[in-house]
């Protein structure tokens, strides 16, 4: 009767699982329905796929150092923005949430039972990290999918006995993984080394067989990956541009200040000390404890807090699935010990390679869950095994009340998101597009402006805009690299008006408030004879709203 009662729960929880999934399905879909405004969208992963529809063509885009990056899941992107659709994107970037959930609940299952799997799917689904991905059209879940399929196959491949066809799809997957963004170099580079090491016991510590399959794991990951290293190389002459340049091209004395902000921030091991000691005024016990505070501090839009926000549980639960680890059958032992050395390995590289973001660490969340969830059965199971008559009810009850916990505090920021995204408003037509835009993206209207009413030829630069030019739909460059060489390298007004119209600049589009301070800081000097005769003489203010202005370059006087 007892069993019976506790396996009636067992059913009751799996179908509130069940329902929990579907509903965080529904609040992904609801909360995507809305035009794209995070800041990536705008800058990059739309953009780019926009111009390259505009040009018919792939084309090299020199002022946008991120056209360079692998971009398999943008790609994907052109369907539905070829048919005038930004929304559908998002989509198909939340299909890899979905895949890997279901990656997830199929491991699960195998290894815990369907409950635990359940729960495994809609945990993963619901880290705050994971829906914010999941209702912009980034990449990353990409990653995240390609990554976690090519360990699973790895794993799976050492436990069938080595067979081939495993091995293939595991660097296959791996390959679109590097294929979709860079940081995926470090999953191909873990994968890489652990090849041999899980092939070991197979071949009798065949040195050499073990490393030849690691060879063939590596080339086969190159080979998918390759049409993008081609791509890099006939254009910037360095097959994983802009990364490692004055490695692969050490005659470039003098990079741009962007390319080399860009290396410096992803070659140098010291960055991440300097950044935040210097920049965020951490002490180095802070700094020591990042690798813990990242599962509690993190903020969306906060560099310092990690650009994003994980769960607490992350961090506690997989500590309990290496409790009583002898208990485990060898197979699953080894199974947990590489999980963990990746999540190890691939959270060091991060951190010691770049200013820390959560997005930069996501490959490794679909295994803390697993992990999680295989704590999650050990304290269950060893809690029930200490304890007699309703004491097995009891334990149940405690570890629902643990997993409830860890459910509500993704609940939590679901529930923030409606607020913040507000997409019922524009589901139900009571506000426009342009309203929704309009008080999403203060720039929106200036651009808007842009649209409207300036010619087909134009060519607008953006300073100050944090590179969002997905919808100026006239040609446009970034400014930022005009400051210097056009405002702070110009002797007169007569010389910017010069070098602006020899790049065929025909309009600027500036958010004053930013550029005020960048002038009061960099042009205090020659401002009376520069900068201020070239904004009198040489441009006309022609709109402006909520800090962004429109001038149109020409003489003025004429």
């Amino acid at each position: 009767m007892k069993e019976t009662t506790l396996n009636y729960s067992a059913r009751y929880v799996s179908v509130l699982l069940a329902g929990l999934l579907v509903l965080v399905v529904l609040c992904i879909v609801f909360l995507s329905l809305v035009p794209p405004v995070s800041k990536d969208e705008l800058v990059h992963h739309l953009a780019v796929p926009k111009l390259y529809l505009k040009h018919g063509a792939m084309i090299e885009l020199p002022f946008m150092l991120f056209s360079y990056y692998p971009m398999n899941l943008d790609l994907l992107y052109l369907i539905p923005l070829y048919f005038g659709n930004d929304i559908f994107p998002k989509f198909i970037h939340f299909s890899f949430a979905l895949l890997t959930a279901g990656l997830l609940y199929g491991y699960l299952k195998r290894r815990t039972g369907a409950g635990y799997a359940l729960f495994g799917a809609v945990f993963f689904l619901s880290i705050p990290i994971i829906v914010k991905l999941s209702i912009s059209a980034y990449v990353d879940l990409g990653v995240v999918f390609f990554s976690f399929a090519s360990l699973l196959l790895l794993l799976k491949w050492a436990e069938s006995g080595l067979k081939k066809k495993f091995l293939i799809l595991s660097g296959v997957m791996a390959g679109l993984a590097m294929g979709t963004k860079y940081n995926a170099l470090v999953t191909a580079l873990l994968l890489t080394l652990f090849v041999p090491i899980l092939a070991a016991p197979r071949v009798k510590g065949n040195f050499f067989r073990s490393a030849v399959q690691g060879l063939l794991f590596l080339l086969i990951a190159l080979l998918v990956f390759s049409p993008w290293m081609v791509r890099n190389y006939s254009w910037k002459k360095n097959p994983i541009y802009p990364l490692y340049e004055h490695t692969f091209n050490p005659q470039k004395s003098s990079p741009s200040g962007e390319d080399q902000a860009k290396e410096e921030s992803t070659n140098s091991g010291l960055g991440v000390f300097v950044i935040r000691e210097g920049i965020y005024q951490e002490t180095w016990w802070e700094i020591a404890l990042v690798p813990i505070r990242v599962f509690f501090e993190g903020q969306d839009g906060s560099p310092k807090h990690f650009d994003g926000k994980l769960n607490p549980f992350l961090l506690l639960l997989p500590v309990f699935a290496f409790w009583r680890l002898r208990e485990d059958q060898e197979e699953m032992r080894k199974e947990k010990k590489a999980m963990l050395a990746f999540v190890v390995l691939f959270f060091a590289i991060a951190f010691f390679t770049s200013d820390l973001r959560i997005r930069y660490i996501a490959p490794i969340i679909p295994v803390l869950v697993v992990l999680s969830v295989m704590g999650a059965e050990n304290l269950h199971r060893a809690i029930a095994k200490g304890m007699r008559g309703k004491g097995k009810n009891v334990a149940f009850a405690l570890l629902v009340i643990a997993l409830a916990s860890a459910l509500a505090y993704n609940g939590r920021y679901v529930v923030a998101q409606f607020k913040e995204v507000g997409p019922f408003g524009y589901i139900a037509g009571a506000v426009s597009r342009e309203e929704y835009l309009d008080s999403h993206r203060p720039e929106y209207a200036a651009m808007r402006f842009i649209n409207s009413h300036l010619p087909q030829d134009a060519k607008v630069m953006l300073i100050f805009l944090g590179s969002r030019g997905y919808y100026c739909d006239r040609d446009y460059v970034y400014g930022d690299e005009a400051l210097g060489s056009v405002f702070q390298g110009s002797n007169s007004a007569e010389e910017m008006r010069s070098k602006l119209k020899g790049m065929g600049i025909t309009h600027l589009l500036i958010y004053d408030p930013l550029f005020g301070r960048w002038v009061h800081s960099n042009l205090k000097e020659s401002l009376e004879k520069g900068l201020k005769p070239f904004f009198l003489n040489y441009v006309k203010l022609i709109y402006s709203k909520n800090g962004f202005s429109v001038f149109a370059l020409g003489d003025v006087s004429s």
